[in-house]
């Protein structure tokens, strides 16, 4: 059955699951680990989002990652390699309801992290920003209950725009 796509309201205990998790995680990455960072939808305040916990994960070696497969697949990951990015590491949790979802990157993967991070803080620091984005994610999940191609079609331009912005933003702060 194709994943259903459901967009909720924001639910405070996202963080606390954030935090259950990294501290099942964290001892598989071991001395590998760099950092790692509750990202997404979730990891914004008041954000309408699938309720889906990402996880950003930096690490030293993808290939330690890579030899620990059968450790995350143990806590009901699956490992499926880079997945359409290259130099990444992804996991799922929960099927086609997915419940946690991990993007891991080597430390030196600059664009990739910050990408992501920049994203998360922009739309923290931007309300109004998190709910526009999560009005219409909201919106388009109705649309395409059963349809992650149209549903991520859909939002496709905002979100580019977003992480541009988020990105100009970021550059000016750190440089």
């Amino acid at each position: 059955m194709p994943q259903h796509i459901v967009v909720k309201p924001y639910n405070p205990d996202y963080p606390s699951l954030f935090e259950k998790e990294k501290a099942l995680l964290v001892p598989i990455f071991g001395d590998n680990l760099v950092d790692i960072e509750h990202i997404g939808s979730t990891a914004v305040p008041g954000l309408k989002s699938k309720p889906v916990i990402d996880i950003l994960v930096a690490v030293k070696s993808l290939s330690l990652v890579d030899e620990k497969q059968n450790e995350f697949e143990k806590l009901g990951y699956e490992y499926l390699g880079e997945f359409g990015i290259k130099g990444r590491r992804y996991l799922r949790k929960g099927g086609d309801e997915r419940t946690h979802q991990i993007h891991v990157f080597r430390f030196k993967d600059e664009h990739n992290l910050i990408r992501h991070l920049a994203v998360r803080d922009y739309l923290r620091a931007h309300p109004w920003v998190a709910d526009e984005y999560g009005e219409l994610k909201a919106k388009l999940a109705k649309e395409h209950p059963y349809d992650i191609d149209g549903y991520c079609d859909g939002k496709e331009a905002f979100v580019q725009a977003l992480e541009s912005v988020a990105l100009d933003r970021y550059h000016q702060n750190h440089y």
